[in-house]
């Protein structure tokens, strides 16, 4: 199978619960061996197990992470980023949303870069 282009780690409370990668067929999350062994699950739609999730579109639990209405307007436009790729404007925005789990993009085009002073 090709690796994908996109992914991200997905923490709860700080902890690497599993990783959220988009593949050709959609989207696929998998939670990490050593969450498995003691973490719960990241919502009641993704019970813990290991075989991954598969899914043609986002998981409605990251895509009900994002903003709404005039905020995913200015994030989208700000961040030029269409508001249909929720997937990108999550791996953006990531690691500033309410609640316990926090995401952090894989991605080569996302990676923090060192700026000029």
């Amino acid at each position: 199978m090709k690796e994908a282009a996109r992914k991200a780690k997905i923490y709860y409370s700080d902890r690497l619960a599993g990783t959220l990668a988009e593949t050709r067929e959609g989207f696929l999350f998998t939670y990490d061996a050593a969450y498995l062994a003691g973490g719960p699950p990241i919502s009641f739609t993704l019970p813990l197990r290991q075989a991954p999730y598969r899914s043609k579109h986002l998981p409605g639990f990251f895509a009900n992470l994002l903003s709404e209405g005039w905020l995913l307007k200015l994030q989208s436009q700000k961040q030029k980023i269409d508001e249909s790729d929720r997937f990108g404007l999550l791996l953006v925005n990531g690691s500033d949303l309410i609640g316990a789990v926090t995401v952090r993009s894989l991605s080569a085009w996302l990676r923090p870069t060192a700026k000029s002073a």
